[in-house]
């Protein structure tokens, strides 16, 4: 009778799986379906927006095990466009972010944080400039699911504010900081 139980109780334990596995997803910036945008205010009247048009990354996400979650990107800093040419070459230049000396900007996720109702905080480390500075981003799954070409895919939207002297970068005009909004749609690999 013993070895009944154990013989049952170790299929069963095979039968299981060993545990919930985060599936690995590319940001899809090839169908443009994501973008990294920013506003920051002009002159305290109006805001400037724009966008990074190239970048790239990947995340794993287990709607399960959300706290397992990790998050990569990089964004090329010489792709800015505020929908002003000489507006973002001054941006580019060494007097604000120098895309020349540093032609990337990269965040790598430490800990996400599943506040409940489809709402993230995910920790990591920024660095732009040349400086690595911790940074949270707030964010929300929108949802996930098979799309019409036989994939899978995944989508969040967040937010997060830059001190622009946390990273040495000078204020640009009267502001101090700059707002990004992150519209990330990956497909899973």
């Amino acid at each position: 009778m013993n070895k009944r139980l154990l013989a049952t109780g170790l299929a069963a334990m095979l039968s299981m799986p060993l545990a919930a596995n985060a599936a690995d997803y590319v940001i899809d910036t090839k169908g443009a379906h994501a973008s990294i945008n920013f506003k920051i205010s002009h002159l305290g009247y109006s805001f400037i927006k724009g966008r990074f048009n190239q970048f790239s990354g990947d995340f794993s996400y287990d709607a399960s095990d959300v706290n397992a979650a990790k998050v990569h990107v990089v964004v090329d800093t010489s792709s800015l466009d505020s929908n002003h040419a000489e507006r973002d070459k001054h941006i580019r230049s060494g007097d604000f972010i120098d895309a020349s000396k540093f032609p990337k900007a990269e965040f790598t996720s430490t800990k996400v944080t599943d506040l409940g109702d489809g709402k993230l905080a995910i920790e990591g480390e920024l660095n732009l400039h040349g400086t690595t500075q911790p940074i949270t981003i707030n964010a929300d799954f929108i949802g996930e699911g098979q799309d019409p070409w036989g994939g899978y895919r995944a989508g969040f939207i967040g937010t997060t504010r830059l001190e622009l002297a946390d990273f040495g970068i000078p204020v640009m005009g009267s502001s101090s900081y700059v707002d990004m909004e992150l519209h990330v749609e990956g497909i899973r690999q």
